[in-house]
């Protein structure tokens, strides 16, 4: 048998697409990646810099002394939630859309920056108030939503570990990821609608 080779086809994006992105074309492209091969210790300190808010500045890029186990930016702190949401409320980006979500009816809604950043905080808020410290782990057990985003965030930005169980999954595989993950609190809702159906939720973590 002999297969011919498939027919190579470039699609370019449109123009309008083009100006927003953050590289201007291939050849800025391969710039990027000539420079990040040339020093790529460099590169990664240079990105992390110009687009991360950092807490506590790092000075030691990459750390190679116990191989296999690198670490990067070790001695500096960051908040994962705060880049996420408050750097850009603070940069006046606050009413600009951070989700666009489709429900399971097909009804779409938009939560800017600043929304998701004050349900990230009321989140936040009721996890600290239930005792829930930096380091203890979280399982979330939501319908894919706007509130399981916020949800996500809230770990983030109290130092908290978060496992996301699938809505899906049955009380004993809920069960199992509690147990194996030594989860503190579980997030829920009374239920979620999955293919127009009503899942329990609440009534299967109990």
């Amino acid at each position: 048998m002999s297969s011919q080779p498939a027919e190579l086809s470039v699609i370019q994006p449109p123009e309008a697409f083009v100006k927003q992105a953050n590289l201007s074309g291939m050849a800025a492209y391969e710039a990027l990646t000539h420079q990040a091969n040339q020093d790529y210790e460099g590169f990664w300190a240079e990105q992390a810099r110009r687009l991360l808010h950092w807490h506590r500045p790092f000075g030691t890029v990459l750390d190679e002394s116990n191989p296999p186990f690198f670490t990067w930016f070790e001695d500096g702190t960051l908040n994962a939630s705060y880049n996420c949401l408050d750097r850009h409320v603070e940069r006046g980006l606050g009413d600009k859309t951070a989700i666009i979500f489709e429900a399971d009816d097909g009804q779409v809604s938009r939560t800017s920056y600043s929304q998701l950043l004050a349900k990230t905080c009321q989140y936040a808020h009721v996890l600290k108030s239930l005792g829930i410290q930096a380091g203890d782990r979280v399982i979330i057990y939501i319908s894919m939503s706007v509130d399981g985003v916020a949800a996500m965030q809230a770990c983030a930005r109290i130092g908290a570990t978060h496992s996301v169980v699938f809505g899906g999954f049955s009380a004993q595989s809920l069960r199992d990821r509690i147990q194996d993950t030594g989860a503190k609190l579980v997030i829920t809702a009374d239920h979620q609608l999955r293919g127009g159906k009503q899942l329990p939720l609440k009534a299967i973590v109990d």
